[in-house]
């Protein structure tokens, strides 16, 4: 039976939370919106098999987001249930709308919450109900307990996060909000034992099984949620009648905690939350993995598609770090893969490693990058020009500088991207030589110096070159939060940014701001 998927729109974070952990082991894939505008915004995009729907949402009601679900023609048939304190007031509400089957009065217990699920799934629209008057009463039963250990990843990488964890030896499981996906890593003392998650496409993880595996490649379809389901029930019978190969399903596991790690690295990452205590099911529990976030790292490098890998050329060079307070646990790391991690105490290329190790060259890059995005090794240009990534939002803006730039390519490789997610993302694959942010509104302030401690943080040597409106923005207070070791302002030119590069580069005191001379429109820069 194929996983359905459910979508729940509700602005209550416990609601969210409770709905995900009872329905997530049960089988289903689940969706959460903490709004009316990502609700459908998620409708459009992963057009659920149900919608779970608060009645009462910020600056509007469930009854105006029904209205505009049957104007998508994708979910237009999608049967809602409609959740509510409110209850007979609500259900008069809904009783002409056609696409609710049912309504679920808060507070609710976990078995009601599946009941309905499950009768909303099998009637689809055939059910309108309605009903008269009612009052309002608190919304959950046996709220969920607040996490033990919870933020966001503005100041932490998830490597760091899950050193934390794993340094103090502690036993539940740490939630990953990934994009719309969700990503279990379940530790004890000190290691993975499982990854699981939800909203999560199981056919993207069959894709890259090695040849060996993909004979049970069906099997991902019950343990990427780690589900609780009679359907895993059976292949825990199976392994305890030894009619199922215990180490053919444990490779199979581990493929699939080392491609939802992979997710996590390709995603954005928006929180987090660890639960002591908290176990997985009792199939990963009889076949745990026992790794290191390295083995899973490297593994996910050595089987994904090649696209998803870094680009590198012959100046790409690799080497060993030293970092202060890191899990330097290497469980599940193989012979061969130890060896290309202690051949990197020098600065050296994939393509002369490979050769002093007699491996093969493709494999040995796919390790070391795996490695580096473990934060074992450093990857990084050497004996080239610099590396610069210029944010940049305005497009025309970009164009005419991108064209500038071309003039100087043997001084400087220029890469210009669009938004502070394409900032996040790239860092977490390559480190720049020198990174160009504006400096001109709050938020651009905040991002810098956020990217600046994060840079910091992972002994990254990446120079940072502050864009301001004009000259005498550099001193004002709200940008003392960013050390830059250049300026420019606004607007200037490729010979101007080359110079800001070359200043930043020289371990040289900041002592002027590069300016133009001239300031030309937009519109004149772009033409």
């Amino acid at each position: 039976m194929s996983q359905k998927t459910i979508l729940v729109i509700d602005d209550s974070a416990t609601i969210r939370r409770l709905v995900d952990n009872t329905l997530s082991p049960e089988g289903y894939r689940v969706i959460l919106a903490p709004n009316a505008e990502e609700g459908l915004e998620q409708a459009r995009t992963v057009k659920p098999d149900m919608i779970l729907l608060d009645h009462q949402l910020p600056g509007t009601t469930g009854f105006d987001v029904c209205e505009q679900l049957l104007t998508i023609p994708e979910v237009q048939h999608t049967p809602v249930v409609v959740s509510s304190t409110l209850r007979k007031k609500a259900y008069v509400e809904y009783a002409d709308s056609p696409n609710v089957v049912d309504m679920l009065p808060k507070p609710y217990t976990e078995d009601l919450l599946i009941t309905t699920v499950e009768n909303a799934l099998d009637t689809g629209s055939l059910i309108v109900q309605s009903q008269a008057d009612g009052t309002a009463v608190p919304e959950v039963i046996n709220a969920l307990e607040e996490a033990d250990f919870a933020g966001t990843f503005n100041s932490f990488s998830l490597r760091e996060v899950l050193d934390f964890v794993n340094n103090s030896t502690k036993s539940g499981v740490l939630e990953v909000q990934a994009g719309a996906a969700r990503i279990w890593f379940y530790v004890d003392e000190g290691r993975i034992q499982a990854v699981t998650g939800t909203g999560i496409d199981s056919k993207e993880i069959a894709q890259s099984l090695p040849a060996s595996l993909r004979d049970i490649a069906p099997v991902l379809n019950l343990t990427v949620g780690g589900k609780l389901c009679s359907e895993v029930d059976g292949l825990v019978e199976l392994l305890d009648r030894k009619v199922l190969d215990p180490r053919l399903l444990r490779q199979v596991l581990r493929h699939q905690a080392a491609m939802l790690v992979w997710k996590c690295f390709h995603s954005e990452l928006k929180g987090f939350r660890f639960e002591t205590g908290r176990m997985p099911s009792p199939l990963f529990r009889k076949l745990p993995l026992d790794s290191s976030l390295a083995a899973l790292t490297v593994e996910a490098a050595v089987h994904c598609p090649a696209h998803e890998l870094a680009e590198e050329n012959s100046s790409t060079h690799y080497s060993r770090r030293a970092i202060r307070g890191q899990n330097l646990d290497r469980a599940g790391l193989s012979a061969q893969h130890l060896k290309v991690l202690n051949g990197v105490s020098e600065p050296i290329t994939a393509a002369n490693l490979a050769t002093q190790l007699g491996m093969d060259p493709d494999e040995t890059r796919r390790v070391l990058q795996g490695l580096s995005r473990a934060d074992l090794i450093d990857r990084k240009s050497v004996g080239q020009v610099p590396q610069v990534v210029v944010l940049e939002g305005n497009a025309d803006w970009a164009r005419s500088l991108r064209l500038g730039a071309q003039q100087y390519s043997e001084q400087f490789n220029l890469k210009i991207v669009r938004d502070q997610l394409a900032v996040r993302l790239l860092l977490k694959r390559s480190r720049p030589d020198v990174l160009i942010l504006p400096l001109e509104a709050d938020g651009e302030i905040t991002f810098a110096a956020q990217a600046q401690q994060e840079l910091a943080a992972k002994d990254a040597d990446v120079r940072i070159v502050g864009v301001l409106s004009s000259t005498d923005d550099r001193d004002t207070p709200r940008h003392t939060p960013v050390a830059c070791d250049a300026y420019l302002t606004r607007h200037y030119s490729a010979e101007q940014c080359l110079k800001a590069v070359e200043q930043a580069m020289s371990d040289e005191p900041v002592t002027q701001v590069a300016e133009s001379h001239e300031s030309p429109s937009l519109a004149t820069c772009a033409s």
